[in-house]
Parts: structure tokens; sequence; C-alpha cells
């Protein structure tokens, strides 16, 4: 206690000297700023002195950061790649509206290609465009050339998981066969004379009335389930549930048909088929879109409503640079048909004047990319050896003559000819609504009114039912000239399209054309087998063809393939008879990609 007190005096005695305080206080601030000068501000001097040593060293630095990282990059590139993937979405837009998928009645780009998609058939086409196995294992021809005998595959399987047998392929033949059916097949006539028969299970019998070497042609029919199907009457097939939700045996199978979101077309989206006799497809869905017409494919395309589109006329111009467009010959070629009905072109001489003034190279250049050219009844390459009929070179001097002499005058100032009665020479061409035929048929008319002719032009819109362009146009056969694509196929035997028996309303012979020597030709060299043989009768053909003018070549039909780099069609097609056949290796496509390590 005595402490404590002690302890509070003593600071009680001490006394507080501003003037001292101040002193220390200056001193030590003086010291402070003499240690910042020397320790701080003295260094950041030096370090101006520095700064570009400091930048180059960091810019050194930065560079050696940034080439390691790029060495690392370019090391890694060297082990790893992209591979293309299973799963995936495939979009494709294809033209004409998709309202059925029953093959039986499909007719459109599209319907054809969702057929090929959902069904298969007894035999395809494979990437050379030769005659392959699908559901078929075998066949035998009998001696007489009238009976093929086919056996097919046990392993099988329709989407609901119902075995395929031989009954099914009967039953397809007979559907297409009924009259009351009216399958668009039926109406090709080649199915008329034929019975087929199942011997078992896995083994059908065809007899022909009449040997055909081009019969196994006929055998890439799409094969429809008996089991399904034959309760429904054949007159009500089209109608029915299977036309828009089909049980099929194909690649893929339907998972929904719908219409777009904002109702311009229909899309059928179709799942990979996991009891798909070959192979499951790498991709997961197709998606196929049906557009009514080219600029609808071309906007689905730019928008990325689509990531590829069959059958296109899209210029290079009208896509994003990234788009790959590739072209691939087709069996058909387009030509002007003449109707040797119509009263002007009955006359050999008019046909021989229209076919030495039509510049068929000026009508391709219109088209806007590259076509094959086509002057006979056969696709290139259909005909071989020596002796194949040369084409008809361009004369539009012959073609006035010719029309001199058969009494088609051009008077002084006028521009169009006349015969002798005053009447005009005047032609009507008929073609369909399709921007390069339109553009053919532009340049076409152009060059026949050079030569004095009055030329007027009528589009048909098939897919228009108020223009019923086959019971208003083909059948009755009206029109001088159809501008018209004829599917010549694998096989040349082009009986269909020119024989004198085919001049009718259900017949295909759209030329009317009539010749016996013709006629010989074309019936003898479908009933032999010898190909030498046949190519020798084809070329016979060909060259009275040339002669009696029943048309004229304009350019061998190429479908043009458009798709994004995102997606991998495997079309490796090089002349095959149809577009469809693109999906030869279909279930080789891919939508998807990863990238993967490569192997040593």
């Amino acid at each position: 206690m005595a402490d404590e007190k002690g302890s509070w005096k003593r600071f009680k005695r001490i006394s507080f000297d501003s003037k001292t305080f101040s002193k220390r206080a200056l001193k030590a601030e003086n010291s402070t700023t003499r240690h910042a000068h020397k320790f701080v501000l003295n260094k950041l001097d030096s370090l101006r002195n520095v700064k570009r040593h400091v930048v180059v060293w960091l810019t050194i630095m930065g560079l050696l950061i940034v080439g390691v990282a790029l060495q690392m990059l370019w090391y890694q590139q060297a082990y790893r790649t992209a591979a293309w993937k299973d799963g995936g979405t495939y979009a494709e837009a294809v033209q004409g509206p998709i309202n059925t998928l029953n093959p039986l009645y499909a007719t459109t780009p599209a319907e054809q290609s969702a057929s090929k998609l959902l069904f298969s058939s007894l035999y395809t086409y494979d990437d050379t465009g030769s005659l392959s196995d699908d559901l078929a294992t075998s066949m035998t021809i009998g001696q007489n050339g009238r009976e093929y005998v086919v056996g097919i595959r046990d392993d099988v399987r329709w989407s609901d998981d119902v075995k395929l047998t031989a009954q099914d392929v009967v039953y397809t033949v007979g559907l297409m066969k009924s009259a009351e059916v009216r399958s668009v097949m039926y109406t090709r006539g080649e199915w008329a004379d034929v019975t087929a028969e199942a011997l078992n299970e896995h083994t059908v019998k065809f007899t022909l009335s009449a040997p055909s070497a081009s019969f196994p042609h006929a055998l890439t029919f799409a094969t429809l389930p008996r089991h399904i199907l034959e309760d429904v009457s054949p007159g009500a097939i089209r109608q029915s549930a299977f036309s828009v939700s089909p049980v099929g045996s194909g690649p893929f199978t339907l998972r929904l048909l719908q219409t777009s979101t904002n109702g311009s077309h229909k899309i059928a989206n179709l799942s990979a088929s996991s009891k798909y006799y070959r192979g499951a497809p790498k991709l997961a869905r197709f998606e196929l879109h049906g557009y009514k017409d080219q600029e609808d494919m071309l906007r689905a395309l730019q928008t990325g409503e689509v990531n590829a589109a069959a059958g296109t006329d899209a210029q290079k111009s009208d896509l994003p640079s990234s788009f790959k467009i590739k072209l691939y010959p087709v069996n058909s070629g387009v030509y002007a048909l003449f109707n040797s009905d119509s009263p002007v072109l009955k006359e050999l001489k008019i046909r021989q004047a229209l076919q030495a003034g039509t510049d068929t190279k000026d009508l391709r250049g219109a088209i806007g990319y590259d076509v094959p050219d086509l002057h006979l009844p056969f696709v290139n390459g259909q005909l071989e050896g020596q002796g194949i009929p040369a084409p008809v070179p361009l004369d539009v001097a012959k073609a006035t003559g010719l029309l001199d002499q058969a009494g088609w005058k051009l008077p002084a100032g006028q521009t169009t000819r006349q015969n002798s009665s005053g009447q005009p020479l005047q032609l009507n061409i008929v073609t369909v609504k399709d921007p390069t035929y339109e553009k053919v048929l532009e340049r076409l008319a152009g060059q026949w009114r050079k030569l004095g002719i009055k030329v007027t032009t009528d589009i048909k819109d098939p897919s228009d039912p108020r223009q019923d362009f086959v019971q208003a146009t083909l059948q009755p056969r009206n029109y001088d000239v159809l501008l018209q694509k004829l599917v010549i196929g694998a096989d040349p035997d082009v009986f269909a399209y020119w024989h004198s028996s085919q001049a009718s309303r259900v017949g295909f012979n759209f030329a009317n054309y009539r010749n016996s020597t013709s006629d010989d030709a074309l019936a003898s060299a479908r009933a032999r087998t010898e190909q030498a043989l046949r190519n020798q009768k084809y070329k016979a053909f060909a060259a009275q063809w040339l002669k009696d003018v029943p048309a004229i070549g304009l350019y061998q039909s190429v479908m043009q393939y458009v798709y994004r780099p995102s997606v991998q069609p495997e079309i490796k097609i090089g002349g095959v008879p149809s577009e469809t056949d693109r999906y030869s290796d279909v279930r080789y496509w891919s939508a998807e990609r990863i990238p993967v390590y490569k192997t040593p």
C-alpha cells in the first residue's frame, strides 16, 4: 500500500515540456524524410532508368511462355485428332411434300427418300451403281430365262419384332399388281405378267411371261409387312394408319411424323433401328424435312434448320463459305420430248430442224453448274465399244433450210414462219415447276424463236391438285414438246419409254414414238441375257432413234448435295439409278465429332 502511494506521488511530479517534444518530433520527421529519399525515391529513379531492360525481359518471358504453350498444342495435335462418333441427329432437306410414308404411293423425292430409309428390298445398288444383295442371299435363273428363284435372309425382323419372310415379298407383289391398290409401281407395267410364289419361308419364285434380262433390277421394290396390312382392304390401304405410321425393316424406324412449327412443311423423325440386320446406323436420329420448293430448302440451309440438302440448285454464293457442295451424276436424262401426234411435229423435217438448231451446250451453261452432255436415249457409259452413234452437230443453217423445205417460210420483216395457208409455226413447251428446268426452258425457247418459231411455255406444278398434271397433261399428251426427266436406271432397258406398245394413256412413251425397227431392237435386247448381243441391239436402236428424232437429249441429271462440315454423309455414288441411292451407306453417316488420341 505504501509503495503504491509513493509511485503515484512520483507520477504527479512528472512535468510536460512542449518545446522539447517539438524538437524531438522535428528530428524524427527529418530522419524519416531522409530514409524515404534514400530507400524509396532514389530507388524509383533507378527503376525508371532500368525500365527498358525490365520491359525487354518481361517481353522475353512472355514469348517464352507463349512458345511453350504453342509447342504443347503442336505436340498435342500430333497425337490427337477429331473423329466421328456414334450418335447425333442428321437433318436433311428434300424437295416435295410428305403426304404418305407408304412406298406404294411415294411420288415426291421426300416420300421416296423416306421409303428408302424405312424399308428394305430384295436388292439395292452399291456405291458403284451395281446391283447388290439386300434381303436376298442368292438368285437362280431358269434355263428358259423366265424363272427367277431368290433366297432371302432368315435374320430380318420388322420394327415390331415380327420375322420377315418370303410371304411378305409375295404379298407386296400382289399389292403392286392390284388395280384396287393403284400403286404408282403398278403403272410402270413391269409386274403385269409376273407371278410370285413363296416356296418356303426363305425362298421366292418369280415367273415371267417372257424372258427379261433386266428383271433383276425390278427387284429393288420396298417389301411391306403382310401381318400389318392383310386385314386392310386393298382400296383402303392408301388411307390406312400404315401410311402415316408404317412398320418397316430398314435402317431407321419412324418416331413421329410432325408438321413444322410454322406449318410450312412436314418432318419425318426417324430413329436408328437396333434390329437392322446389317448393323445399327452410327446416327441416333435422322430428320427428313420435306419442303415444297427450292427457295424453302435454301432458307432452311441458311438458318440452320437442316444441315444438309439433296437435289438443291443452290449456288455457292447463296451459302456460307463453310458449306460443301458435291455433284453426283445419276442414271437419268433430261429430254425435250416431241409429241409425234402433234400436227406440227408429226413432220420429220420439223423435228430434224429442231435437232440441228438446238445448242445443247448453251442449255447446259444456263444451269449454273457442270452437268454431263447427253445425246442418246441412254446415259453415258451404258453403250460400249465401237459404233456408238455420234451426236448431231449444231447447224443453224441446216435447221433453217429444213424448215423451208417443210413449207414453213419466213416472210420479209416477220419473226414467225408461216405455211402456205398463212398459219404461224407455233409450238407449246410444257415442263414442271423446277428452277433448273425453268432456266433450260427459257434458253431453249429463245433458241427456237431465233429459227422463226412462235414458242409458248407452260410450267405445271405437280404438287397442285387443281392442275392434276398426270391426268390433264401427261396421259392425254397435252403438249407439243415436253421438257421432262426420264429415269433410265442401271440397266439400259428403255422399252417403257420408246416402244410403240407404251404409246398409250397409261404408258410412259410420252413422245408417242412408233417405229417397227426400234420396236424389234428394244424387244430383242430385253429378251437376251448375252451382254455383247444386247449392246449391239441397243446401238441399232440408238441409231434409229437419232434418225427419227422423237426427242432431243439435253443433259444427264446430276444430284447436287449440300452439307455443313459439322456432318459427314458417306456418299460414294458415281452414276447410280436415282437420287435415293445416296443412302446405300447411310449406316456409316455421322453427325458428331470428338477429339481422340492417335495410336502409335
